[in-house]
């Protein structure tokens, strides 16, 4: 049996590509660029499988409900990332088509990430590098001055929104120093919090007894613009906001009116909502808030697994197998009337 794989969104040069594992399996490999829905049915109406590899070209859904209603063959869309918002689940889980992120990939780089935005926050870095790098180097007087108040790490309180991969990486992580960690994460089983000896709170609590609260929930219609200025309002004037997950996840305005007017005292983002920002975005100006450009997720190591990963879901699907990063299991039941059973 011969099968087809799409690579939907491909860069000559750009990404690593392991065709190989498919086409041991009699898997033909087409390398496309798509930017826009018919250009997606055209290269995918009679796949097998589909790699997106993780570009939105598009406002809305990369694989919405009209491409995925045309996916005659397809039994995977495999995603090279890990927020998996860029496919309509409900359609695919209806038309029978498994999809698959990936899960554990990048959870030290981005854990790493967000302790180094905690620890340059904690310090106060975005108001000495300036200065520093210009010339002025203050008298310890000045310093204490501008940077006061400056408070250990240990004692205070980092709240995590969100406790998937990504937080509990983290956990340990922020422990070596001395935090005492919080999570909201209400669908989170509660022996994970037991496992990792977090408290499990409501977002409200954690906002309002928070030093640090660090963003690491899934974007979804309901989780979007979740921190708006009702939720800035609740946390310490003294807190930091830490935004290593999805720009969307917050509201812009509503963060630039909360650093602006001293709501809370400072924020570190690697993610902004429009990438890369317009040059008169208001958080650019603001002395107050460290952006890194949406590199929290790289490293060489990382990058290899992100694009290797998903070339060997398409071949366990192509084998008869499950993929093990599945993010809508209730497929399976429509997926085996469709394929055949699958192993349990």
């Amino acid at each position: 049996m011969s099968f087809k794989v799409v690579v939907t969104f491909y860069v000559p040069g750009a990404i690593p590509t392991y065709d190989e594992l498919l086409t041991k399996l009699g898997a033909e490999v087409e390398k496309t660029f798509c930017t826009t829905e018919e250009e997606l049915i055209s290269a995918c109406s009679e796949a097998d499988a589909a790699i997106a590899v993780g570009i939105r070209i598009t406002p809305g859904y990369v694989f919405s409900p009209k491409v995925i209603e045309n996916l005659n063959k397809c039994r995977l869309i495999a995603l090279t990332s890990i927020g998996y918002d860029n496919v309509d689940i409900a359609a695919a889980t209806e038309k029978g088509v498994c999809v698959a992120n990936v899960p554990y990939y990048c959870l030290e780089e981005v854990s790493d990430h967000a302790m180094a935005l905690i620890l340059a926050c904690a310090r106060k870095f975005y108001q000495l590098f300036p200065d520093i790098k210009s010339g002025k180097w203050s008298t310890q007087a000045d310093y204490l001055s501008a940077l006061k108040p400056l408070h250990r790490l240990s004692g205070q309180t980092l709240g995590l929104i969100g406790f998937g991969n990504i937080s509990r990486t983290l956990v340990p992580k922020a422990k070596a120093f001395g935090f005492r960690i919080i999570a909201y994460a209400p669908h989170v089983p509660d022996i994970l919090f037991k496992t990792f000896e977090v408290e499990s709170v409501e977002l409200d609590q954690l906002l309002k007894e928070s030093d640090f609260v660090s963003m690491h929930a899934a974007l979804t219609p309901e989780t979007k613009h979740m921190m708006g200025l009702q939720q800035f309002k609740k946390m310490k004037p003294t807190a930091y906001f830490i935004n290593t997950a999805r720009g969307e996840l917050v509201d812009e305005r509503a963060l630039y009116t909360a650093l602006s007017e001293g709501l809370i005292a400072g924020a570190g983002l690697d993610v902004l909502e429009s990438e890369p920002p317009s040059r008169d975005n208001p958080l650019l100006k603001l002395n107050n808030v460290l952006i890194t450009g949406h590199f929290a997720y790289y490293s060489e190591e990382s990058r290899e697994e992100l694009f290797r990963w998903p070339w060997e879901e398409v071949a366990r699907v192509l084998q008869g197998e499950w993929p093990q990063g599945l993010v809508n299991p209730q497929v399976k039941e429509r997926f085996s009337v469709k394929w055949g059973a699958h192993p349990k």
